[in-house]
């Protein structure tokens, strides 16, 4: 049997959401798409349940419901710049093809879990595309942008939003892209992805 959620206006609970994920949403500059903004709502949960896969589990959510937000970081030349991808959870990121080729950069792998939780000021296994810093790119998949109400991160691992695929695509510095989530692998696929990407950069295997 699955938990029931509570969803609440996510302007009125901001302390479910971490500071930079609440200070995005409540001080929203974009007037065109300020009422996607009154839409969002949050969600409590079990923070031992935030993974999108257990979530989904427990809490009776669709994957194709939901999004994950993925940090990866892009190298080039000498310099490494991060940003994050934005796929439904029935995908994953096309991180070594798209986002390369989108990115222009020599390689692109998965951020170190402390990387992504410096970086990103959240919780690891909570973070979310609003709030993130204005500098960072924000690719998000067109099928996530097309979704009527996708759930996603908080920023905080004991808590959920839903909103508008649509104001994913207002975020700043969001770039909309065809194809970023391609199908998931076998589960004994997504054992083989997980481990490579709990590698650090540099026993990453080469770009083919």
């Amino acid at each position: 049997m699955s938990d029931v959620l509570h969803p609440l206006g996510a302007l009125t609970r901001l302390d479910l959401l971490a500071a930079s994920t609440a200070s995005a949403l409540s001080g929203w500059a974009d007037a065109a798409t300020t009422s996607l903004v009154g839409q969002a709502q949050v969600v409590e949960i079990d923070p031992d349940l935030a993974d999108t896969a257990a979530f989904c589990e427990r809490y009776g959510v669709a994957l194709a419901d939901s999004a994950n937000c993925v940090i990866v970081a892009s190298r080039r030349g000498g310099d490494t710049t991060l940003a994050a991808c934005v796929v439904l959870a029935t995908t994953r990121a096309d991180v070594n093809g798209l986002v390369r080729r989108h990115l222009a950069a020599r390689k692109v792998s998965f951020a170190p879990m402390e990387t992504a939780v410096s970086g990103s000021a959240m919780e690891y296994g909570g973070i979310t595309p609003v709030g993130l810093p204005a500098d960072w790119p924000v690719l998000v998949d067109r099928a996530v942008v097309e979704h009527p109400r996708v759930l996603i991160g908080s920023g905080l691992r004991r808590s959920k939003l839903w909103v508008p695929g649509a104001l994913l695509a207002a975020l700043p510095g969001a770039q909309v892209l065809d194809g970023l989530g391609q199908p998931s692998p076998s589960p004994e696929g997504r054992a083989a992805q997980a481990a490579q990407a709990a590698l650090p950069p540099e026993r990453q295997p080469p770009e083919k």
